[in-house]
């Protein structure tokens, strides 16, 4: 029974994932439209107190709720503190999309104008967001607050005086060709703010600035708050960063840098992903109870989730097989033949640009089989008085605009974005003689002698002109089979669903692209323009959006260009109300991508929610990009909520194939035989693998690079589909068992986990530091045990026939061990104990009867007594009249620092500031040997030892 198998899985001890949130020491305002919930990691530490007061008028007309408020008021109590570096601490806005941070940016926008700082600066990632800025200030009735949109604004024009300078990303590295003082727009955009500026910089929709380390945007990001000490940073997404590495960004947080236990950001990064998912709940919880960050996000409930598997035409089938034999096998060796015949096989460059086109290719052919069967669902809920909104990713625009250029702008069919990406490989990046760039002489490779660059190409080859010949010949012939394999490839998967949901006519388009290949009615076929007559290519997405909002389009598609800060949701402010049927047709490649676009149809103010229809093929290849997204969610949560199950479906997770494996739980998955010898040749095509050792199975490459769940999950999309689907199935039940031993064995993450427990603390002030200096002691006693009528009460539900209490045969330190077993659909047991709870580790009946017999409750058998004692020191033997139900109860306690001044080390291993780090634990009742010097005699937390 597979469901019995999958439910044994079950993690252990998970609190509910979400609590309902309302604000815990703000009082101000009206409450919130809707039902608005916390994770419940982040729910279970407070906010620190409020000591700022607003300068807002007070207001009953709601434009503002009260979660909205708090927000503001802790945004602007911690700009009031100056980090150890000189510069001004910001904040992180994680709330959810829909809850309103447009509105409450615009509220500390106005609460700082009130004050007297009459310029800001809002970056976000499009030209069109900055309607939205307007809107949001409207809204608030920031009527006096001009919004100047810089990429109206000339370089070197600073003549607007005050307001909010409204850019985007790309703006922070536009330079002007025309030079000048301000040649940059940073640089104007310093001028503008002055060297003294201390108001707001926000930073919307924050993850777009992410791997600054690596990007000229990101740097400019940096390079601005470097520039800019004193001015007072707001960072605002849903997403906030899908990784901790994302978070290099954010320097004002003060998690790291002068002052604080990372010196730098790598080394927070490494201390942080060392130890995985439970971290980065950590983390959030830190910053929340700092007073540097806050998360909420709308309730799910009303939500519909489902998985919605298409199985494959057999028409289909054969043309993706095709494919696949020719792009993997045919391609594949004629690209390294060409290499080898002049000389160019280790270039990685070059098998860098096949295998992503590789990939590319059949992501479109993945999502080209779900086309058919998205239009009858679509059609389906249209006739149910809903409408749709189509999520995708790609628009194939690159190659319709080739075609384009070579027919001198005519076309007369659709255009095949998969056909286009593997023609392009070709003629870019097949291999040849021009690939091997001589350098200057600064390059780190030696220029050829001056005698030698005076010869033609032909004479100095040292294959001759015969060999360059072959490979162009190679070449022609492999562009002619994929022209071939085209003529029956699929379409455009935008265009074509455009056509069969109606035409442009009816669907609403909110993509990136400039044009498209669209049905006339008399049958032809041609390339059109998006623009409309008065409007440009930047307001066509705006119109569309109207045309769906109002009802006069029934269908929305909406792209990765469209997918930040638009609204599409049942909003009840506009005409058409109708219930929103969220499809996603491509996931997204990461998971903030995801959220972005899954919060467009559910957000504040919403007549019904939206349901989402995942649809996934049967090929078992494109469980990557689920893979992909239901990974990533569970990051995302864990760091931007607080709880990896924030963002996670319960139908998605289970394409969560990217789960850590210990490494020597991948060496044993090395190490498996494959199923049958023609897979050897397969993975061979989609090149993993290297030569077959002696005990049958495939030797691979060292690192763990080449070896990883990434790179097969890709790879194995180039087999055909018989072959993909049985090699998946081969992976996905060793995978399975993989994580049920580490189930079994408790080496599986489950993440911060509760347990009932009860406590006080002391709270330590350091002089002159009235939020920064507070550090707080806490004693937390933890019971993980299952008292007797607990206990009794679930016995009495048990149905199986080796169900119930049982006891150990060996009696140790004069005592029986006691538990209760729960025998699962499955063939193992969950064990629960009196003094630990509910195990993590399975048990099967063969290693139970080893260890325990099973015997009745009562008088003859376990009883209260036996439990009560078992709780602490075992049933004794022989029995006792009356033991003690008292004594040691298995409950432990805790002694805990909390605060920004403390520095712990936590196993001499690695620092962390502002977290909670225990300082010693022992059993309840049982006398502390020693505490801390500063707290034993209640002095200042400056005094506090570094434990």
């Amino acid at each position: 029974d597979d469901d019995a198998e999958e439910d044994e899985g079950e993690e252990l001890g998970h609190t509910e994932t979400y609590a309902d949130y309302v604000p815990s020491k703000s009082k101000i305002g009206k409450q919130h439209p809707d039902r608005v919930v916390e994770t419940s990691t982040l729910s279970s530490v407070p906010p620190p107190d409020i000591t700022y007061t607003l300068a807002l008028p007070a207001s009953d007309s709601g434009v503002l709720s009260a979660l909205q408020l708090e927000a503001i008021t802790y945004a602007c109590q911690q700009h009031e503190v100056v980090l150890p570096s000189g510069q001004r601490a910001g904040f992180l806005i994680g709330d959810g999309a829909g809850v309103g941070k447009g509105r409450t940016v615009a509220g500390i926008i106005l609460e700082n104008y009130l004050r007297g700082r009459k310029k800001s600066l809002w970056f976000s990632v499009s030209n069109d967001l900055k309607y939205d800025a307007e809107r949001d200030l409207r809204d608030i009735d920031a009527l006096g607050i001009a919004v100047h949109a810089l990429s109206k604004i000339k370089y070197g024009d600073n003549t607007t005086s005050e307001g909010v300078l409204f850019a985007t990303y790309s703006a922070l590295i536009g330079e002007s060709q025309a030079g000048g003082q301000h040649r940059t727009r940073i640089r104007q955009i310093l001028e503008w703010c002055g060297e003294a500026f201390d108001g707001v910089i926000v930073f919307d929709e924050c993850h777009k600035a992410k791997n600054a380390s690596s990007t000229k945007m990101g740097k400019a990001v940096l390079d601005l708050q470097n520039k800019l000490p004193l001015a007072r940073v707001v960072y605002a997404s849903a997403t906030g960063a899908s990784e901790p590495r994302n978070m290099i960004y954010m320097s004002r947080l003060g998690i790291w840098g002068d002052g604080t236990p990372f010196r730098t950001f790598e080394e927070f990064l490494h201390a942080i992903e060392k130890r995985g998912v439970g971290a980065m709940e950590i983390v959030a919880m830190d910053m929340k109870v700092s007073g540097m960050y806050i998360a909420r996000q709308l309730s799910f409930s009303g939500v519909t989730f489902r998985i919605e598997e298409i199985p494959l035409a057999p028409a289909f089938e054969r043309v993706y097989n095709r494919a696949a034999l020719l792009v993997s096998w045919v391609a594949l060796g004629v690209f390294q033949q060409a290499a080898d015949w002049i000389g160019l096989e280790s270039r990685k460059s070059l098998w860098g640009q096949f295998w992503s086109a590789h990939q590319r290719f059949f992501k479109y052919l993945c999502v080209a089989a779900k086309v058919h069967r998205l239009v009858e669902l679509a059609r389906e809920e249209l006739a149910r008085d809903k409408c749709v909104v189509i999520g995708l990713q790609s628009t194939g625009e690159a190659r319709t605009r080739e075609v384009l250029d070579e027919k001198d702008g005519q076309l007369d069919c659709f255009v095949s974005a998969a056909e286009g990406v593997f023609l392009s490989l070709i003629q870019k990046h097949f291999p040849s003689t021009k690939r091997k760039r001589e350098r200057g002489a600064g390059s780190k490779r030696k220029r050829k002698p001056p005698t030698t660059r005076l010869l033609c190409p032909l004479q100095r080859d040292p294959h001759g002109p015969g060999v360059l010949e072959r490979v162009e010949r190679l070449k022609q012939d492999l562009l002619a089979k994929v022209r071939v394999l085209g003529r029956e490839l699929p379409v455009n998967t935008l265009d074509e669903l455009i056509d069969q949901l109606g035409g442009p006519e009816r669907v609403a388009e909110m993509t990136g692209r400039k044009g498209r290949v669209v049905s006339r009615p008399d049958g032809t076929v041609a390339f059109e323009s998006r623009a409309e007559q008065g409007l440009s290519i930047d307001h066509v997405n705006l119109r569309e959006k109207e045309r769906f909002m109002s009802g006069e389009k029934l269908v929305a598609i909406i792209s990765e260009a469209s997918s930040s800060g638009i609204s599409l949701q049942a909003d009840r402010r506009v005409q058409n109300q109708r219930r929103r049927v969220h499809m996603t047709l491509e996931l997204p490649w990461s998971a903030d991508r995801a959220i972005q676009q899954f919060g467009r149809t559910h957000r504040s103010n919403q007549v019904s929610a939206p349901e989402y229809v995942f649809l996934i093929s049967e090929l078992a290849g494109e469980r990557r990009f689920a893979s992909i997204v239901a990974k990533r969610l569970e990051s995302l949560g864990a760091l931007t909520h607080g709880d990896r199950r924030a963002t996670e479906s319960r139908d998605l997770s289970k394409y969560n194939f990217e789960n850590k494996v210990p490494g020597e739980e991948r060496g044993r998955q090395r190490g498996c035989p494959l199923p049958r010898p023609n897979m050897k040749q397969g993975l061979l095509s989609v090149g993993i693998g290297g030569r077959e050792s002696r005990s049958g199975c495939l030797d691979v490459e060292k690192g763990e690079s080449y070896c990883s769940i990434t790179k097969f999950l890709n790879r194995i999309l180039g087999l055909e589909v018989h072959k993909q689907n049985a090699l998946f199935q081969y992976f996905s039940d060793t995978f399975d068992h993989l994580i049920e031993m580490d189930k079994k064995e408790g080496k599986y993450d489950m993440g911060i986990l509760g347990e009932g427990h009860s406590g006080g603390s002391q709270v330590f002030l350091a002089p002159g530091h009235p939020q920064d200096g507070q550090v707080v002691f806490y004693k937390i006693s933890v019971d993980r045990g299952l008292k007797w009528d607990e206990a009794y009460a679930r016995s009495l539900e048990l149905t199986g026939t080796h169900d119930g209490f049982y006891l150990s045969y060996k009696v140790r330190g004069n005592k029986l061990s006691c538990l209760l077993a729960e025998q699962n659909r499955g063939k193992h047991f969950t064990v629960y104990k009196p003094n630990v709870g509910r195990q993590s580790q399975l048990e099967t009946f063969d290693s139970l009867c080893r260890k325990f017999r099973r015997v009745p409750w009562g008088s003859r058998g376990v009883g209260l007594m036996d439990w009560g004692a078992a709780r602490g020191v075992g049933a004794p033997v022989p029995p006792l009249p009356t033991p003690p139900w008292a004594g040691r109860d298995g409950s432990n306690s805790y002694y805990l620092l909390l605060g920004q001044q403390c520095l712990c080390s936590l196993g001499g291993a690695a620092r962390i500031s502002g977290g909670a780090a225990p300082i010693s634990s022992g059993a309840a009742g049982q006398t502390r040997p020693s505490e801390p010097r500063a707290l034993r005699n209640s002095q200042s937390a400056q005094e506090l030892p570094k434990a």
